[in-house]
């Protein structure tokens, strides 16, 4: 298979293609993060050349995935809260003229019919590429681990630690970035809220929420928290933070 490498605006006879693919493995309830729909127009428009596409000779997609440029020390204490920081430190840093030197890698997905076949790491790999490129140093990411969906009572700091028997993670995607050298830092607590009333949630999750409490979610790595007194339903996903390089 010939993969090329596109950034992502450049292929403006790709979009709807790579909205049809992209959207198809995740739960509608992850479309729905306020910080995300307040600085996601702005990411797009400042960071474009780290939003990239991968491409097989007959113009087929075969994954994506983009990232942020953001300032950081090094140190754990001081990392993003999560991807929703991430988002903001990158766009805000921008605007204050300020100069980044660490790649976030905020998404990276292969083709559902395609995964298993190395495409995922390839993908990392352009993106800490294409980060180098604009001199970011250092390339960090929060996951989203596959497999949290399933132990969504299991706080993300325990979970992040389960291996298998050969003693590599239990999550294939932490797996994937750890055979490529990364090493876990921390869970990120806070790395993307949704929020939305009660109706809303009846309809992003497809149950009937008759009480406020808290409720497991199909697909959602953490608990709903669902208020019908003030009409709110709000989901505190954690994430993974992973160095690589």
């Amino acid at each position: 298979m010939g993969i090329r490498s596109f950034i992502f605006a450049e292929r403006s006879d790709l979009h709807q293609q790579a909205n049809k693919i992209f959207s198809a493995d995740w739960p509608e309830f992850i479309f729905h993060d306020p910080v995300a729909d307040q600085y996601m127009g702005r990411v797009r428009e400042f960071f474009e050349d780290m939003s990239l596409l991968l491409v097989d000779g007959d113009d087929q997609i075969v994954a994506g995935g983009w990232g942020v440029p953001v300032r950081w020390d090094g140190t754990a204490d001081k990392l993003p809260g999560g991807y929703d920081d991430a988002l903001r430190q990158a766009v805000e840093l921008h605007e204050n003229g300020g100069r980044p030197d660490t790649l976030v890698i905020a998404a990276a997905q292969v083709r559902r019919d395609l995964q298993g076949q190395g495409l995922a790491a390839q993908m990392l790999r352009r993106l800490a590429d294409a980060g180098e490129q604009a001199g970011l140093t250092r390339v960090i990411a929060p996951v989203r681990p596959t497999l949290k969906a399933r132990y969504p009572l299991t706080p993300m700091g325990r979970f992040m630690t389960w291996t298998r028997p050969d003693g590599a993670p239990l999550d294939p995607w932490l797996r994937t970035h750890q055979r490529m050298g990364a090493h876990m830092l921390c869970p990120a607590e806070r790395s993307m809220v949704m929020t939305g009333s009660v109706a809303d949630w009846e309809n992003w999750a497809g149950m009937a929420f008759p009480d406020s409490g808290s409720y497991v979610v199909p697909g959602a790595l953490a608990l709903v928290v669902i208020d019908q007194v003030h009409d709110l339903g709000e989901l505190i996903e954690p994430n993974v933070w992973v160095q690589h390089r």
